[in-house]
């Protein structure tokens, strides 16, 4: 999940009225949040998501607008039963704009602590890296004092890489992944949602990525499934964004029942909720559901896949089973009442 991509038509304007950021007039979409909402609903592929996608972060420029962004993405999460979230953020697309990366930084520190004070949702921070940029530029911005520090200190626990897909493949970023590595940071990148299968062997190969995010196309490459069946690699699947971004014409296309059969962990995600119809995570648990009619055992596996696959700490992760077995003996114990 993408913290930029929790930011609401609603708080979109507000913030652009607060921080006096001029919005396109040359675009009928930016009329009123309703109409911004609207053209969400009609992205033809993932780079027309995109445009709209920075625009909205112009207006993101104090650390209170930031902190505002995450609070209203931890209401959702809380709303949904969330207990914890490994969420990411693009520095870059703020360094860029002039907007300090500890601005960006202290803004989700606090929102992230409020979450765990006033909801009890755990979560950590994964910085990640606009693809669509030269690699020398990520790589730069990676080395950045700021950053550095914010990996050195915990605060931030891992890297991704995100942004277009097609046409630049995860082996050109093969030197901040060394380096990440040789820090000690958990690894991911997007792959195998528009882009082919290989760029989700070349995130395992050349990158030594824990985790693939979306990886859809891995369906496509029976040695490659395999492969990552036995490795146990969890894969970040974003059901209605693959819908709504083209990549599927509909959930129930998506390899779900594949991967089950066949052994792929993998996790149910939200990706970017505010500009995929408001579809937060218990929107995408249902949507499968609808679509493939999955059996108690089988979103339990997911869950557990989900929970083992995460970065947070090992009693994290038990306290996560222990309630997961807490909902099914309930769910159990409801369908038995008389």
């Amino acid at each position: 999940m993408h913290l930029e991509g929790a930011l609401t038509p609603a708080i979109l304007f507000q913030l652009a009225a607060k921080n006096n950021i001029q919005l396109p007039s040359d675009d009928p979409a930016f009329a009123s949040p309703s109409t911004l909402a609207d053209r969400y609903n009609r992205f033809t592929s993932l780079d027309d998501f995109l445009h709209y996608y920075y625009i909205g972060m112009s207006v993101l420029v104090g650390a209170s607008d930031f902190e505002a962004l995450a609070w209203d993405y931890f209401t959702h999460a809380s709303a949904d039963g969330v207990m914890h979230a490994e969420v990411f953020f693009d520095p870059q697309a703020h360094l860029s704009r002039g907007i300090e990366y500890n601005v960006v930084l202290s803004g989700f520190m606090a929102a992230r602590e409020r979450a765990k004070s006033e909801f009890g949702i755990t979560s950590e921070l994964i910085c990640c890296f606009l693809r669509h940029l030269p690699a020398a530029d990520c790589l730069a911005t990676y080395n950045l004092g700021d950053v550095q520090a914010s990996f050195t200190n915990g605060t931030i626990i891992g890297i991704g890489l995100d942004s277009s897909e097609s046409g630049f493949p995860p082996e050109l970023f093969k030197d901040i992944y060394q380096a990440a590595k040789a820090l000690g940071l958990e690894r991911t990148a997007h792959a195998g949602e528009e882009g082919p299968a290989t760029y989700i062997k070349s995130a395992l190969d050349d990158l030594d990525v824990g985790r693939i995010d979306h990886g859809i196309r891995l369906a496509e490459d029976p040695s490659l499934h395999s492969r990552v069946a036995e490795q146990k690699t969890l894969l970040t699947v974003c059901p209605i964004s693959n819908v709504l971004l083209r990549c599927v014409s509909s959930v129930a296309e998506l390899p779900i029942r594949k991967f089950l059969d066949q052994g792929v962990r993998f996790s149910i995600n939200s990706d970017d909720p505010a500009y995929f119809g408001n579809n937060y995570i218990l929107a995408n648990f249902c949507a499968v559901q609808d679509a493939f009619a999955l059996s108690e055992d089988e979103w339990v596996g997911i869950t557990e896949a989900a929970i083992h696959g995460s970065w947070c700490s090992q009693e994290r992760k038990e306290e996560m089973l222990v309630r997961l077995k807490a909902v099914v003996d309930d769910w159990h114990a409801t369908r038995s009442a008389p």
